[in-house]
């Protein structure tokens, strides 16, 4: 009788240990896809923002369509990504054809001085650094989420309920150019 009790506890503390494994990765889960939909906000604003720099530019860049096309493109298959993964793969892709845009600029001294462009500017260095904040807060969502699919005991959990390892939302092509030092230029 005795070891039947004990059989009976083992069983139910095994169980209660599954659900309480469980819940937390759903909970952890969640939580990424919530820091998604924060980051997702602030790539809106940008999206919206972006018809409103390529109109500015125009006017100015006659030579420089090729990046102009390159950034409504981007924009565009940014807006039509559907998954959190395409999502990061678009925008990494729209964030480089922002950058080739600011090399561009350079060339047009009038432009920097035009008080829409830099009021524009201003606004989208503004959007991109709460894009660069709600990144960080996805990342450690994602991280830990990560961590709780591959430690033990949670990752049997995980693999029977397939939850699984969950990419970054990592800077891509801009990487190199962000490990760059500042160039400082008087």
């Amino acid at each position: 009788m005795i070891i039947v009790l004990v059989i009976l506890g083992v069983i139910l503390l095994l169980i209660l240990m599954t659900i309480s494994l469980y819940n937390r990765l759903v909970k952890l889960r969640n939580s990424r896809e919530q820091a998604f939909a924060d980051v997702d906000v602030q790539l809106k604003q940008r999206h919206d923002m972006i018809p409103q720099l390529v109109e500015a530019v125009k006017g100015y860049m006659q030579y420089e369509r090729g990046v102009l096309n390159e950034i409504t493109e981007a924009r565009a298959n940014a807006m039509k990504a559907s998954t959190i993964n395409d999502k990061i793969v678009a925008e990494n892709r729209l964030s480089t054809a922002l950058d080739g845009l600011k090399v561009a600029v350079e060339a047009y001294p009038d432009l920097k001085a035009s008080q829409n462009f830099l009021d524009l500017q201003n606004e989208i260095s503004d959007i991109e650094n709460k894009i660069a904040a709600a990144r960080r807060f996805f990342n450690s969502s994602t991280k830990e989420l990560n961590v709780a699919t591959e430690v033990f005991p949670s990752n049997i959990i995980a693999t029977l309920f397939n939850f699984k390892r969950e990419p970054m939302f990592e800077l891509g092509d801009q990487r190199a150019a962000a490990e760059q030092p500042p160039k400082i230029q008087f």
